[in-house]
This record gives C-alpha cells, sequence and structure tokens, in this order.
C-alpha cells in the first residue's frame, strides 16, 4: 500500500504563484509515473501533468507554460509549481502515483488539495 499527503493549496489572487507537494510513503517500490490531476465543481477529473520516472513531463495545454511539475526521489516526493494563477485554475488538486507493466497498473491518490484563485 502507498500512502499519498499532499499540502500546498490555498486561497490567491489572480496572477500569484503556489506551489503544491505530495509526500508518499509505504510500498512506494517500482513506481512508473506521478501525476496531478485537478477536479472543478460540476466537472471531471482531468489530468494537469505528469512525469515519468525516466524524467519526461507532459501537461495540459490550459497550463503549459505556467506550471512545472517535478520530484525529489530522494525525499519522495512530487511537486506542482504553478505560476501566474488564473481563476479557471479553481480546483481541487489530487496527486497520483502508478505502478504499472505490460499487464497491469496500481495507482494510488493523494486527498486533494483545494486551490482557489479570486480577487
Amino acid at each position: 500500500q502507498v500512502q499519498l499527503v499532499e499540502s500546498g493549496g490555498g486561497l490567491v489572487q489572480p496572477g500569484g504563484s503556489l506551489r503544491l507537494s505530495c509526500a508518499a510513503s509505504g510500498s512506494i517500490f517500482s513506481i512508473n509515473a506521478m501525476a496531478w490531476y485537478r477536479q472543478a465543481p460540476g466537472k471531471q477529473r482531468e489530468l494537469v501533468a505528469a512525469i515519468t520516472s525516466g524524467g519526461s513531463t507532459n501537461y495540459a495545454d490550459s497550463v503549459k507554460g505556467r506550471f512545472t511539475i517535478s520530484r525529489d526521489a530522494a525525499k519522495n516526493t512530487v511537486y506542482l509549481q504553478m505560476i501566474s494563477l488564473k481563476p479557471e485554475d479553481t480546483a481541487v488538486y489530487y496527486c497520483n502515483w502508478r505502478r504499472y507493466s505490460s499487464d497491469y497498473a496500481d495507482d494510488y491518490w493523494g486527498q486533494g488539495t483545494q486551490v482557489t484563485v479570486s480577487s
């Protein structure tokens, strides 16, 4: 089992910055990829950013150039640095850790942290 604890959410004004953290514990061996998702009220959860164990990243078009995903393997932590925040970034953000092979995948989720962008 894997436990993920998120932190760093809060209320910020448009144009502001925020950094989310997701610290993992437990059986976190052989994790292949980590990601951040978000879910706004009345909308489906969407992928925001992802990073593989090899360091490759990808981002949703809506956040490219503003968000950066990174990880610190020694601390078992993944981060999401967010700058130039917009009201449409308001959502609950969830971190995800995935272990997969050719025939299975295990997903682990954080509890979610609220990000509100408003003046």
